[in-house]
């Protein structure tokens, strides 16, 4: 880890920590809270995914539906119109509108070979996304003059490393830029995701081993009651102490 104490991480003048876990956990929360602060960068990984990575995918699609409708059709073939995603930090809907979900077309749903074609794309956009942590630290600094940095990743970075490999490139170049941070939610968290059908319980055990084997983790709950720039910073300090 980049920091192997408290004591290293109160005295670093550049504070960068990583932060993973599932949806809905504060992860995006912080990041907005540090950067409202002023002297934090907040990457979001989801952000990048969809304005870089998959953009153009996106609006696309959108246009092969809209071609679909005569009026549109027209309009878009003479270029009176302009089509485009408009994501921002709080609105990555397209994203996950784009990817769908496997089921009968005829009831909005996608082929299984669509599906699977849309999930590589964006499994290469996120690793790639990833991997772009490193130039957007050394961005933030040369650019915009900030110290510090958060990476807010997606509940689906578990799926693309081994925690259990140390020489898992991913966390490895991660972990050599980043505190690696686990948000672990509690057995009300589980239970409400599994409510919703989200399948995001089932990666608890690999978002343990990164921290086990990569970082530190936080509670949500401990989480929720980060008010401050100053408040975050304690808490990591009492992670890397425990």
């Amino acid at each position: 880890m980049i920091y192997a104490s408290p004591e290293d991480w109160r005295a670093a003048p550049r504070k960068r920590v990583l932060l993973f876990g599932m949806s809905g956990l504060g992860k995006t929360h912080v990041s907005n809270l540090l950067r409202d602060a002023g002297d934090w960068f907040h990457y979001s990984v989801d952000y990048r995914i969809g304005t870089r990575y998959m953009g153009e995918y996106i609006a696309d699609n959108a246009k092969r539906e809209a071609m679909k409708v005569p009026f549109l059709r027209d309009l878009l073939m003479s270029d009176s119109i302009y089509i485009g995603s408009n994501i921002t930090f709080s609105n990555l809907a397209p994203v996950s509108t784009y990817l769908g979900k496997p089921g009968d077309p005829a009831k909005g749903g996608l082929p299984i070979a669509e599906y699977r074609r849309r999930q590589e794309q964006f499994r290469r956009a996120e690793v790639s996304a990833l991997l772009d942590t490193r130039d957007f630290i050394e961005r933030a600094q040369a650019l915009y003059g900030y110290p510090n940095f958060v990476c807010d990743t997606g509940g689906s970075i578990c799926e693309w490393v081994d925690p259990e490999d140390p020489d898992d490139p991913i966390l490895t170049a991660l972990s050599a830029d980043c505190l690696m941070v686990w948000i672990e939610g509690s057995d009300a968290h589980t239970a409400e995701l599994i409510r919703r059908f989200d399948r995001a319980p089932h990666r608890q055990p690999l978002y343990a081993a990164m921290a086990r084997n990569w970082g530190v983790k936080v509670s949500a709950e401990d989480v929720g009651r980060v008010a401050t720039a100053a408040d975050f910073e304690a808490l990591i300090a009492t992670a890397l102490g425990s």
